[in-house]
């Protein structure tokens, strides 16, 4: 492509060139001939070049006119220009141009160079290095991590309890569960709670950034994922009908950005449709690889110097009700209002250099869901869709729930009114209070070692809506223990991080030590750590992890996390992960 476009900018030239030359009066060619009968060039070659650029490709028809029309032009303005007389035009119309000097035909050529020099520049075809301009503005970036996969389950475990329920299969699944028809819950899906398991997943990100100028960009990445879990991309290989099958690709992202401002000192910027966790928070609140719908802002200005506070405020749509609802629920309700679940969240906290070694970062946000508690309907016992909006579409594990249905007509002699299907629903409100803390400090300069960083970071969080006597009026499901709701609503993180700042070159290296208190009703289960006693809340212990970087943009990893129940039935897990990732 390179050689092309040189190859036809060099033809253009010199029929530029050659056409100045055949616009020059007979009298001026002449005497050319004889001063440089070795450069002789006839009007006649020059318009047989253009026709044959013509037919290959290499020039349009208008373009070739052009050509024409731009070198008699050139060639006329500047013999005029340097004529001590003009010549008056020819009785029958003609114009005759004077003898064009070969300074006047070296000028043409350095203008015609210089402009197809600036053109390629601009176009990125000169260098052979250089990307065309709009490929700059593209950034393509991904990473890929396989996992080996050690779920364990230590001896203890209370087995067949409602603390073992598995609520988003109870809740997603195309049928409610039939209580009427079960005995001592032998139908209600589980949690796999005794059998010990090895895995081996994958998780692969294909991320592309386009800057469209002005302040503006967009965001496209695709992941790997077993199912639409907003909390986890892996894919177990062997899984999803196994057999080497194929595995699908999710949208976890896709957004348009504005950077108002982007400055050193301060900034401002908005962002729509599916991205990163806008906010400042560990994985107590949030799970790493969760992504945000919605529209999000955030603004940061220094205020002194090294003191940098920042504010970010966003509202995300967490369920939207369909358009059939009123039509599409038990006549009772038919016309009623749906029930929209949102999140509207504010964090306000700053960024304080202390020194050149000493950074400390702070944050409190308030995250207020919208409808996410579930409401009790009156349904018929024979409906098997009513009800099914007011229970979670995603979650975890232990939030407590309670029976969404009162089934009006249950009747357990009839043939066809003798099924009590259910549906579950969070019995509490969540309007979460988080402080979130970090401090880094890289003072630690150990005599012919690599400078090392240490990092201490941690979360609290607390469930202001939590009100226990509000709980126990809905006959809670689970976090029960002989009768007594055991529940709670706060939370705490505390890690403690050494190593090398970043994994850039071969042999950097990190540990970390966390201990990890999260209450059964602290935050929504669906949205934090995935990884932790398996994902949810109801759970304390302790993470030990390291990664080593094998060169820049591989490392590997092994973490350990131990893992208790606080609430209701006796539960622990021991899962160890061996990764090894790479980003490109």
């Amino acid at each position: 492509m390179i050689y092309s476009h040189v190859h036809t900018r060099r033809l253009k030239l010199l029929a530029v060139s050659m056409m100045a030359m055949a616009a020059a009066s007979p009298q001026a060619l002449a005497q050319t001939r004889q001063a440089q009968p070795a450069a002789e060039i006839s009007g006649d070659v020059a318009l047989s070049m253009l026709d044959i650029m013509v037919k290959r490709g290499l020039l349009t028809q208008a373009e070739a006119d052009g050509i024409v029309n731009e070198a008699k032009a050139k060639a006329l303005a500047r013999a005029q220009a340097q004529a001590s007389a003009p010549e008056a035009p020819a009785k029958d119309g003609a114009v005759h141009v004077q003898y064009v000097p070969r300074i006047v035909r070296d000028q043409i050529k350095d203008e015609v160079r210089q402009e197809v020099m600036a053109q390629a520049k601009d176009e990125g075809w000169a260098a052979p290095n250089q990307m065309p301009e709009w490929m700059q503005r593209i950034h393509i970036s991904g990473d890929v991590r396989f996992r080996s996969e050690e779920d364990m389950f230590p001896k203890g475990n209370t087995l067949n309890t409602d603390d073992q329920a598995n609520f988003n299969t109870l809740n997603t699944q195309s049928t409610p569960v039939d209580l009427a028809s079960t005995t001592s819950l032998s139908h209600v899906p589980y949690y796999n709670w005794n059998k010990d398991r090895e895995r081996e997943r994958l998780r692969a990100r294909l991320d592309v950034g386009v800057d469209i100028g002005d302040g503006l960009s967009t965001e496209v990445r695709l992941a790997t994922g077993e199912s639409s879990s907003p909390v986890s991309e892996n894919q177990t290989l062997g899984g999803s009908g196994g057999n080497f099958s194929k595995y699908g690709l999710w949208l976890d992202r896709g957004n348009i950005r504005y950077d108002a401002f982007n400055m050193e000192n301060y900034g401002l910027s908005a962002v729509a449709g599916r991205f990163a966790n806008p906010f400042f928070s560990t994985d107590l609140v949030w799970n790493n690889d969760l992504n945000f719908d919605g529209v999000a802002v955030s603004g940061r200005y220094q205020v002194a110097e090294g003191v940098t506070p920042f504010v970010t405020v966003g509202t995300f749509p967490v369920y939207d009700t369909a358009l059939n609802f009123s039509t599409n629920q038990d006549s009772q309700y038919q016309g009623g209002a749906s029930r929209d679940k949102w999140l509207y969240a504010a964090q306000a906290g700053t960024d304080w250099k202390v020194s050149r070694d000493t950074g400390i970062k702070v944050g409190a946000a308030y995250y207020y869901f919208q409808n996410v508690e579930g409401r009790t309907v009156t349904c018929s016992a024979d409906d098997t869709s009513c009800g099914q909006n007011y229970a979670p579409s995603f979650a975890q594990k232990g939030n407590t729930y309670f029976k969404l249905r009162n089934n009006y007509n249950y009747d357990s002699s009839s043939s066809t009114l003798n099924h009590e299907y259910q549906y579950f629903g969070l019995a509490t409100p969540f309007h979460e209070l988080a402080l979130t803390g970090k401090a880094d400090y890289d003072g630690l300069k150990p005599l012919g070692a690599k400078p090392f960083r240490v990092t201490l970071d941690g979360d609290f969080v607390k469930n202001l809506a939590f009100n226990k006597n509000s709980i126990l009026t809905r006959d809670p499901w689970n976090n029960v223990v002989n009768s007594t709701f055991t529940g709670g609503d706060t939370g705490a993180m505390l890690r403690l991080t050494v190593g090398s700042p970043a994994l850039k070159e071969r042999w950097d290296w990190t540990v970390s030590l966390a201990y990890k208190y999260l209450e059964s009703d602290a935050v929504v289960d669906a949205f934090t750590d995935s990884d932790f006693g398996m994902g949810g809340t109801n759970l304390r212990g302790y993470i030990l992890g390291g990664n080593l970087a094998l060169s820049k943009n591989l490392w590997t990893s092994l973490r350990w996390l131990s893992a208790d129940s606080i609430a209701g039935a006796a539960y622990s897990s021991d899962v160890v992960f061996l990764d090894i990732n790479a980003k490109f």
